[in-house]
């Protein structure tokens, strides 16, 4: 498995796949192709189809200025290796300097056609939870110990940036009021949430409150096209800030505590990663909130210093419930549903919590097995719920940008 740097990526949104992933291609082939005046870019699949909801062309035009590119939408070829493909031109003049596929693979990973992975290395030597969790338990170590091993301590350095970009992000969500760009006139409710203390407010009811409140200042901070974390991509980015910032102010916890259940919650979604996918156009959104959902209940484990089979139960009931999860954003905008199901799937991660804490030594299924079963899953929806913005409710609700 590569390193969490490759997994919890700083970046502007509102989707890894469709702006942070054709941002970094870009700016490769920018500097490859130093002598070009001219880029045409060819969107296929969901890049294509949901595109402009997601600000590829922005995001493409920015990073390529000053110089000069015309962006196709190609919303009929079929792909042939990944949903989210790009081709790129790059010209002088009337002469090709030279075409390159690039595939944006999710969480804001790419891969060119030509040259595969083989520039990222792989860190670590274990691809299951249970060959990491026989690892650990030979060792005596947590799995934060075990991030440490591999990445040595600067690892914990890089994790505090991205610590400190979540809390960045939860703030200003708070603190912003308005409408999000894209014409479906949808209203910023985040600081609404955590200032409207409910008439008759019981402990339970305050702590979903200001979860969701969390949860969707990330989001429409995401959607907002802000700098967020991929955790692990940026349609469900608002998952793991969101529960480990409220438990952090409820039980008064240090920074170093958060981040290495950050580290934790890093290889859960490393291993969902590396054995599935974590893109909403490969997989539907199982694969974006499913995985949010199981690195924020893994994550949460670590914080409340419970075993591996503790944790590896609570990632795998979030994981579970999510399993066939669709992927239907309306307008092809991070919005609707996307915002909501980041609050709803913080609180699932903590409930999967709380179930873990009670049933471990009931449980039958394992998180290497749900993982295998959601790629599955994911494989066998149909096109139109996996990000394509033409099925679900993006089918169904029509508005006039």
């Amino acid at each position: 498995m590569q390193s969490l740097r490759e997994l919890y990526r700083i970046g502007r949104g509102p989707s890894s796949s469709h702006t942070i992933g054709p941002e970094k291609a870009m700016n490769i082939l920018k500097n490859r192709y130093a002598e070009a005046d001219f880029f045409k870019i060819v969107l296929f699949g969901s890049l294509a189809l949901t595109g402009l909801g997601h600000g590829t062309d922005r995001i493409i035009r920015e990073t390529l200025s000053p110089t000069k590119c015309e962006i196709v939408f190609d919303k009929k070829s079929p792909c042939d290796f990944h949903p989210n493909t790009m081709d790129v031109y790059a010209y002088q003049g009337d002469t090709l300097l030279g075409k390159e596929t690039v595939y944006s693979i999710g969480g804001g990973s790419i891969l060119f056609k030509d040259e595969g992975a083989q520039k990222i290395k792989d860190i670590y030597p274990h691809n299951s939870f249970i060959e990491i969790a026989k690892y650990c338990a030979k060792k005596n170590i947590r799995i934060w110990e075990y991030v440490k091993e591999f990445e040595g301590d600067e690892i914990f350095s890089y994790l505090g940036d991205v610590w400190e970009c979540m809390k960045n992000s939860i703030r200003e969500g708070l603190t912003t009021t308005g409408t999000l760009p894209g014409g479906l006139n949808t209203q910023r409710k985040a600081q609404f949430l955590y200032n409207q203390r409910h008439i008759d407010e019981s402990a339970q009811t305050r702590e979903n409150r200001l979860v969701c409140s969390y949860a969707f200042a990330v989001s429409e901070q995401n959607a907002g096209g802000g700098t967020i974390v991929t955790a692990p991509t940026c349609g469900a980015c608002g998952v793991v800030p969101s529960v480990l910032m409220y438990y952090q102010e409820k039980n008064s916890l240090d920074d170093q505590r958060i981040i290495k259940a950050l580290a934790t919650g890093g290889i859960i979604g490393n291993l969902i990663k590396k054995n599935a996918s974590i893109s909403g156009a490969e997989c539907g959104c199982q694969a974006e909130i499913g995985s949010a959902c199981s690195m924020a209940a893994g994550a949460l484990g670590e914080l409340f210093e419970m075993g591996l089979s503790q944790i590896e139960y609570a990632a795998e009931v979030a994981m579970e419930h999510h399993l066939g999860l669709t992927c239907d954003p309306i307008g092809g905008l991070v919005q609707i549903p996307c915002i909501e199901r980041n609050a709803v799937a913080a609180m699932r991660a903590i409930n999967a919590l709380s179930l873990a804490n009670f049933l471990t030594d009931s449980r039958k299924i394992s998180f290497d097995m749900v993982i295998k079963v959601m790629y599955e899953t994911g494989k066998n929806l149909l096109s139109d719920y996996r990000e394509t913005a033409s099925g679900g409710l993006a089918k169904y609700y029509k508005y006039h940008e």
